[in-house]
């Protein structure tokens, strides 16, 4: 099922926030929508805040074609800088986008360590 009616009378939808901070420079899965879920994921909010405690740090969000950050990485936000004690607002309710099965959400920080992403999202099955 590549894209679940999110209108039907079965539908259930639960609201998830989680966190991470990536300890690499690496690309790193922040959500993955697994093949055959029969789920869709409307991402309410993303944010970047720098906890790197020195210096200004780059950041990059990207929607990836295939699950687990497999596939082609196609960027939200691209090298943004994030001062030192600041947030990147990335995605909020008036930008939400829906990450479809077989799909995920990579970060990339310049810092290791140097970034915590927060996500909030809809789980809709």
């Amino acid at each position: 099922m590549a894209n679940p009616n999110i209108a039907g009378t079965s539908t259930t939808i639960y609201g998830v926030t989680a966190y991470l901070t990536p300890g690499t420079t690496a690309a790193t899965v922040l959500l993955s929508n697994a093949a055959s879920s029969g789920t869709v994921m409307k991402i309410n909010q993303i944010v970047a805040a720098n906890v790197s405690g020195s210096a200004a740090v780059n950041v990059t969000v990207a929607i990836n074609n295939l699950a687990a950050g497999a596939g082609t990485a196609f960027p939200v936000a691209s090298v943004v800088s994030v001062p030192q004690a600041a947030s990147l607002i990335v995605v909020d309710k008036t930008t939400a986008i829906y990450l479809m099965e077989n799909s995920s959400i990579t970060v990339t920080s310049g810092t290791s360590s140097g970034i915590t992403y927060s996500i909030s999202y809809e789980l809709i099955a």
